[in-house]
């Protein structure tokens, strides 16, 4: 990826939801229905159901979007599934000037650059938490909030805050945000990181007026400061203890480029131990999914760098980690030029920047989707569009995902909306998730150097065996109410 594009989507941590898709989440208990006894209520307890109409929705974030006259303030469109699938119609836009979400909004805040999406409070609703890591906290700058936005039969409204219980030993606390049941007791947690080594648990059984239950910390051994600590979260029960593990993405060093640790959670199922770490590989974003079908939680690790690394690959590539693996440590690597998989690996493509799980087809085995930004195209002369980008989605089996009848989309795809244009970064976010109810995976990608960075997003459907074009719908911030003042950055993160 070019240096004018890599600054211009630097603030895009890959701070993705934590409930990446059905398969994943049904599998690893990251996406929790209502809690015991909350049977009777009326929301339809499917995750990431925010108005309970038994359709999943997904949150779009533009971190950056300019709100009531303040910079980079941030908003989210949440926008509700349907049987047509996602519409610029049919939404709601959230910042902190709405009504009942604390706060206001200022400048700087990135109110939606981390999200999460669970039921905290068990009615049946998902909600969804929010970090606005910008956030300044009395007269401490950028000491970061996390907000919980109530999922009702009317949609996502209100708010409680979460408040940093350590706020004098981090600052940007939310940059990093994640929900799983880590206990296990059938409630959603929230696990929630700032720039220190220590990731904070807010248990579950959360209420509006109080927030979290209790909370603890859990240590990892990662470098803390300005620009580092947890940098992205991600959980699942990966070693089949029965309560969900965590995955923080740090830096090992001041010096050294990323990490990923793995904290089980106590054979006992009352919290996460922080004696229990495990180095995985080096990667900036990663998801889960059963995409073998052995019942299992498999690890997908994006590593889209080039070079600096060891074992960094032309062009990038992802890592997959099967099963209990984790501790034999057996990744299997898949990069452009593997077999099958579309495309040249080139420097620069940034193949792995964002990835994505979900079963497009119903075969029972989680399918990939991956993000390269930096990929340059042609048109139909030979001249090269720089980062244009692209998406690649692979397909599980029963020996795992490989590049065996995959696929490959860009602006210039027939079908797909717009066209390709120099920094589009098509691919700097990639969602899998059925929006449209019939059990199959829908793929959304957000194109967020759209504009000039005002962004846009891509929905795309699942026809039951492939993602498709037909049906396809397309839209930026002005068409969700997002100001196109500054560069809003419309769909870099995407939660559900």
């Amino acid at each position: 990826m070019s240096p004018h594009a890599l600054e211009n989507v630097r603030m895009h941590r890959r701070i993705r939801h934590a409930l990446a898709t059905a398969a994943a989440a049904a599998l690893t208990g990251a996406a929790l229905t209502a809690a015991a006894g909350t049977a009777a209520a009326a929301g339809s307890g499917l995750p990431g159901d925010f108005n309970g109409d038994g359709y999943r929705d997904v949150a779009v974030s533009a971190p950056l979007a300019t709100v009531g006259g303040k910079s980079n303030a941030g908003q989210i469109a949440v926008m509700y599934g349907s049987a047509s699938g996602l519409k610029a119609t049919s939404r709601t836009l959230i910042s902190q000037n709405s009504t009942g979400v604390p706060g206001s909004a200022e400048k700087n805040d990135l109110f939606g650059e981390a999200t999460a999406a669970g039921d905290f409070n068990g009615d049946g609703y998902a909600d969804l938490a929010v970090g606005a890591p910008g956030e300044d906290v009395g007269s401490d700058t950028d000491g970061g909030m996390v907000e919980i936005i109530w999922g009702s039969a009317s949609g996502l409204s209100g708010g409680t805050t979460v408040a940093d219980p350590n706020p004098s030993g981090q600052d940007k606390f939310g940059q990093a945000l994640a929900v799983g049941d880590f206990d296990p007791d059938g409630k959603a947690d929230l696990a929630a990181g700032g720039t220190s080594a220590k990731v904070w648990i807010f248990r579950g059984g959360f209420t509006k007026s109080a927030g979290a239950s209790s909370s603890y910390y859990v240590p990892f051994q990662i470098h803390s400061g300005n620009g580092a600590g947890a940098l992205h979260l991600v959980t699942g029960d990966f070693n089949g203890g029965g309560g969900d593990d965590l995955i923080v993405n740090g830096y090992s060093s001041e010096t050294d480029y990323n990490t990923n640790i793995i904290i089980y959670a106590s054979p006992t199922g009352t919290k996460l131990e922080g004696g229990s770490q495990e180095n995985l590989a080096a990667g900036l974003v990663t998801a889960t999914g059963d995409l073998n079908g052995d019942g299992k939680a498999d690890l997908v690790i994006g590593e889209h760098w080039d070079d600096g690394i060891s074992g960094a690959a032309k062009g990038g590539k992802i890592s997959v980690i099967y099963g209990n693996d984790y501790s034999s440590y057996a990744p299997v690597s898949i990069s452009q030029g593997t077999a099958s998989v579309p495309s040249d690996p080139e420097s620069g493509d940034a193949f792995g920047w964002e990835v994505s799980t979900g079963d497009i087809n119903g075969d029972g085995y989680a399918d990939l989707a991956i993000g390269a930004p930096g990929e340059n195209l042609t048109t139909g002369s030979t001249t090269s569009i720089t980062d244009a980008g692209a998406v690649t989605v692979l397909y599980g089996s029963a020996s795992g995902v490989s590049g065996t009848g995959s696929q490959y989309f860009h602006q210039n795809t027939p079908g797909v909306p717009g066209g390709n244009e120099k920094y589009d970064g098509f691919g700097g976010e990639v969602h899998l998730s059925d929006v449209t109810g019939d059990g199959r995976a829908d793929l959304t990608v957000g194109v967020n150097g759209e504009n000039d960075y005002n962004g846009n997003v891509v929905a795309f459907r699942s026809d039951g065996q492939k993602i498709t074009t037909t049906g396809i719908t397309s839209f930026g911030p002005s068409a969700v109410g997002v100001s196109t003042s500054g560069r809003p950055q419309f769909g870099s993160v995407m939660a559900d």
